[in-house]
């Protein structure tokens, strides 16, 4: 989940960028469910994914079997949604998927194939969208795409050494 968060801000970063930081707002908590940051008052969810494949994006974040289930029931797609596929050395992209054609695919496939249930037994800390889902939404012709090619770069960058050097400031 931090790891997510750490890119969410690297995409938020970049609406900032594009939109302006008036049009951008960013605290949104954590915990709220879907929604990561709102652009122009538009609630959207950001989702990455590091490899080529389509399994593994979280739509809800629980290792409890009973919320599991419970999320399957009643779940729908309740705003717009931007996935950034990182593949390195590799092309990837960057896909805004808008509600309504989330609410399409999702209506198309139901409640048990646009979800994945973790496998009982097993900590996988979430449900997910299917990969057959998120494919269907990424190829949708009302799916905004950009291809990327994402250069890995070795960066020498301590983050304990930066924070020592902050609170050496005090």
């Amino acid at each position: 989940m931090e790891v997510g968060s750490l890119r969410e801000r690297v995409l938020v970063s970049l609406l900032i960028y594009r939109f302006g930081e008036d049009n951008v707002t960013t605290d949104i908590p954590i915990t709220a469910p879907e929604v990561d940051v709102l652009l122009f008052g538009n609630p959207i969810s950001i989702k990455t994914k590091s490899g080529s494949g389509y399994s593994g994006i979280k739509l809800i974040w629980t290792v409890d079997a009973q919320n599991a289930r419970e999320f399957l029931d009643s779940y729908r797609p309740t705003c717009d949604m931007m996935f950034a596929q990182i593949i390195w050395n590799g092309k990837g992209g960057l896909f805004y998927i808008p509600l309504s054609t989330q609410t399409e695919v999702f209506e198309e496939l139901g409640n048990n194939s646009y979800i994945k249930l973790p496998g009982l037994g097993t900590n996988p800390r979430g449900v997910e969208i299917s990969s057959k889902a998120l494919q269907m939404l990424i190829q949708h012709p009302s799916t905004h795409r950009m291809e990327i090619n994402w250069i890995k770069q070795t960066v020498d960058f301590n983050p304990y050494q930066r924070w020592v050097e902050l609170w050496q400031q005090d």
